[in-house]
């Protein structure tokens, strides 16, 4: 894209300052709370650790990329299952497991960005084939849609109508920003969304507004410090539960560095360079896992802000990493956030996650895969019934790979070693959701 507002080290006025890092930051808003909301982690915590990783993250790529970082998505099944579930309350059961596996995340990502300095890039793009990350990602979707249902419709395991209708308000008003509106507000639905399924529950009367009146204006978030809330123990099944993901992760990274490098006229996979940006994705994980923060990702809906607004200017994406700092600590904010209905957070559940699951099948679309290739078929059949179907590897009774780990795990193998394989000569074009 041409004729920038303002190009990336433009400096904005005061006021343009003020403005567009507000509106950045209410482009990832709504994505990034909603991430712990349903993994039973702080919301506050999700927020400035978003801001801390994003500041990392520009620090790493020597201000040269407009990124901003956010909670990622395919890392809920993943919290979930290290963590042990949610307790009654909604709270994670055991947290620390979770922020554990974040960590050993983090590292990896360090060291696949020092292998991709050392050799180059290309190694990593035959690895993660469109054929192995689509239904990969398909499986991140739809994988979670139960949950999103029964979000939706249930209280305490019991059907309820308004509930459900109050879900059904939301996804409809997230489905009408995204189809309807222009410019950037439709960028934002699941924000929208959130709040006019909030308003709606607050006029069928579903909300609870305890946490509110008894929050304070200013409050310290929910830090989750190892050794100090958590035993720090390192087991191979909290490895394998999470570390396994980043092979969807990095290649959702990569894409979002191809289509911000088309939306800036750069080439960010070589300057400043793929292994900097994987550097500082997985150092703002690091970070955020360390003082309680789910896993980062870089954002597409704060893409699509510069896309619009074509102001890609470092300095507001920084005023937006600042802001949601600031934000997280307003007591009376995160009590609202605490409030929402379970069924307002299905709601929006519903739609990101179908949502991830279509961006999925349009990686294999987009990218001409030919299923009429029986070794195409194949990769993708068995991933996506492994992925769904929950199938386990039991390797001792305290140990096992299951689910999305196992069906990206197998995916790559079987990719590695069926005959047939065309190698890419040139980075794949990888166009898929921005918070799978």
């Amino acid at each position: 894209m041409s004729n920038a507002v303002l190009d990336i080290k433009d400096k904005p006025t005061p006021l343009q300052l003020v403005t567009l890092s507000f509106q950045h930051m209410f482009a990832m808003f709504g994505s990034t709370i909603l991430v712990p909301q349903l993994v039973g982690l702080s919301p506050a915590i999700a927020l400035l650790t978003s801001g801390i990783a994003t500041i990392f993250f520009l620090l790493i790529t020597k201000f040269q990329v407009p990124a901003y970082l956010g909670s990622s998505f395919a890392f809920i099944a993943p919290i979930l299952l290290a963590a042990g579930g949610l307790n009654e309350d909604g709270s994670s059961v055991n947290p620390g497991n979770a922020m554990i596996g974040a960590m050993a995340v983090g590292i990896t990502y360090g060291i696949v960005s020092l292998i991709i300095w050392k050799s180059g890039y290309k190694w990593i793009m035959k690895i993660l084939p469109p054929i192995v990350v689509g239904p990969v990602i398909m499986v991140i979707g739809l994988g979670l849609s139960g949950t999103a249902v029964n979000m939706a419709m249930n209280v305490n395991g019991e059907y309820s109508f308004l509930h459900f209708s109050a879900a059904l308000v939301t996804v409809f008003t997230a489905i009408i920003f995204t189809i309807f509106f222009k410019g950037i507000l439709s960028t934002m639905p699941i924000l929208m969304g959130l709040i006019v399924g909030y308003v709606y529950s607050m006029i069928v009367d579903i909300v609870d507004y305890t946490p509110i009146a008894n929050a304070k204006f200013f409050a310290m978030p929910d830090f989750l410090l190892p050794g100090v809330h958590y035993e720090f123990e390192i087991t191979t099944k909290i490895l394998l539960v999470m570390v396994p993901i980043v092979i969807v992760t990095i290649s959702e990274h990569i894409g979002h560095q191809l289509v911000l490098g088309k939306v800036v006229n750069r080439d960010y996979i070589k300057e400043p360079g793929l292994h900097r940006s994987l550097l500082g994705d997985g150092l703002g994980t690091f970070v955020s896992a360390l003082i309680g923060g789910p896993p980062k990702t870089t954002y597409g809906e704060n893409i699509g802000v510069l896309a619009i607004t074509r102001v890609y200017s470092v300095y507001v994406i920084a005023g937006a990493a600042i802001v949601a700092i600031l934000l997280s600590f307003f007591g009376k904010a995160m009590a609202v956030i605490a409030t929402i209905p379970t069924a307002v957070l299905g709601g929006v559940s519903i739609l990101l996650f179908g949502i991830i699951a279509a961006s999925g099948l349009r990686m294999l679309v987009d990218n001409h895969i030919d299923f009429g290739n029986s070794r195409n078929l194949v990769i993708a059949s068995v991933i996506l019934v492994i992925g769904i179907g929950g199938a386990k590897f039991v390797i001792s009774e305290s140990l096992s790979i299951e689910g999305m780990a196992l069906a990206a795990i197998i995916g790559v193998l079987l990719n590695a070693i069926l005959p047939g394989k065309k190698e890419a000569e040139k980075p794949v074009p990888y166009n898929q959701n921005e918070n799978s």
